[in-house]
């Protein structure tokens, strides 16, 4: 798809770093947008760009940030990527050529970023993640497992009543963060553990792991894979016929995994999230009006991921405009007064915006059907 010159650039545009801090003086505030562009994660990229996109219109139509047009500045963050994110990211912020990071990339890039980014300049981090991120000047704005997986899997656990589950997951902070969580939560439910393993980057072929999961007696799997692994996942669990005997729940696999998995292999197949693009409020009907608006029909598929760097823009404008102090004085969480634009969270003049609702969906065919609030 094309994007607007004056709202995206890439680093490969400019010879010289030089050249991006010369074109910064000269009026743009420029934010490095984050996203695995290849790699397991590389199916998030059209949509996260997208949906960024879309609230640097919104903003630059107000003026900008601080009286200076935004512009997004992409850059490659996946693991797979041929330079270490960090190393672009501290010569950036060295030639003083970008002013801002948003970043929707796994927890582990985020681990290493935080030990350049150094306060330097804000960083507002956007997916669902681990919990318990307070490194200052990172402010971490997506959901954590104990409001989005321990809901999810009490409601799952009261309709189907699984006696036992099997974890499985890519080899990393996240997963295995929320595979302890998910532990503790089978525990308090009185329910068993049959089954847990953590998978490198990349696995091409996941037939043993699917069988393996179907001689452990699991009734029901939680899925940690991310992007590309999940799909393939997916794929193999269906083609094996397992769909039509366990439950499946993940927290991120959202609508594009839906798309690459195919309807086929996703019977029985649950994700809770603080968005979907069939969701019915106001907010969205308003979100995806402008969204379709701006890109056309054809635009990549609305999704959590994708939408979560809409969220982290608009929390990243606020964050710069509030006049309360200074940004780097802040902790992870601002105070409760902050507010910024948001699809996801309710907030309004006599009111401190809210965590995110959660909300639990069930693929219909490649399109997720959202069956409550949870």
């Amino acid at each position: 798809m094309e994007f607007s010159r004056a709202t995206v650039a890439f680093p490969a545009e400019l010879n010289d770093l030089r050249d991006w801090a010369m074109v910064s003086s000269a009026g743009f505030y420029r934010v490095a947008l984050l996203i695995p562009m290849c790699g397991s994660a590389g199916l998030w990229a059209p949509s996260c760009i997208s949906s960024a996109q879309l609230a640097v219109e919104e903003i630059n139509r107000e003026n900008g940030i601080g009286g200076r047009q935004v512009q997004l500045i992409m850059i490659d963050s996946a693991l797979e990527a041929k330079v270490p994110v960090e190393e672009v990211v501290n010569d950036l912020i060295e030639a003083g050529a970008i002013d801002a990071i948003v970043g929707m990339h796994i927890s582990a890039i985020r681990q290493r970023l935080s030990k350049v980014v150094r306060q330097r300049v804000p960083y507002i981090y956007t997916p669902l993640y681990e919990g318990g991120e307070n490194t200052p000047g990172i402010f971490a704005i997506g959901e954590t497992p104990q409001e989005q997986l321990g809901p999810a899997m009490e409601t799952l656990q009261k309709q189907f009543r699984p006696k036992r589950w099997a974890l499985i997951g890519n080899d990393y902070v996240w997963p295995h963060t929320s595979h302890s969580y998910a532990k503790l939560k089978l525990k308090e439910l009185s329910v068993g553990l049959s089954y847990e393993r953590y998978l490198p980057f990349g696995v091409r072929n996941m037939a043993h792991f699917v069988d393996e999961i179907a001689h452990s007696g699991a009734e029901a799997v939680l899925i940690s894979l991310v992007g590309q692994d999940a799909v393939t996942f997916n794929r193999a669990f269906g083609a094996a016929g397992l769909d039509e005997k366990m439950i499946r729940l993940s927290c991120c696999i959202e609508e594009n995994g839906l798309l690459a998995c195919g309807s086929r292999n996703l019977k029985r197949f649950f994700s809770s999230a603080s968005y979907f693009g069939t969701l019915k409020t106001e907010t969205n009907c308003a979100f995806k009006e402008s969204y379709y608006g701006l890109h056309g029909d054809k635009a990549p598929v609305l999704n959590a991921i994708g939408q979560s760097t809409y969220e982290g823009v608009h929390f990243l404008s606020a964050l710069m405009e509030n006049k309360s102090g200074d940004w780097r004085e802040r902790s992870a969480v601002p105070s409760i007064d902050f507010r910024y634009k948001s699809v996801k969270r309710n907030s309004g003049p006599k009111r401190p915006v809210e965590r995110a609702p959660i909300y639990l969906a069930r693929a219909d065919g490649i399109m997720f059907e959202v069956i409550r609030q949870i």
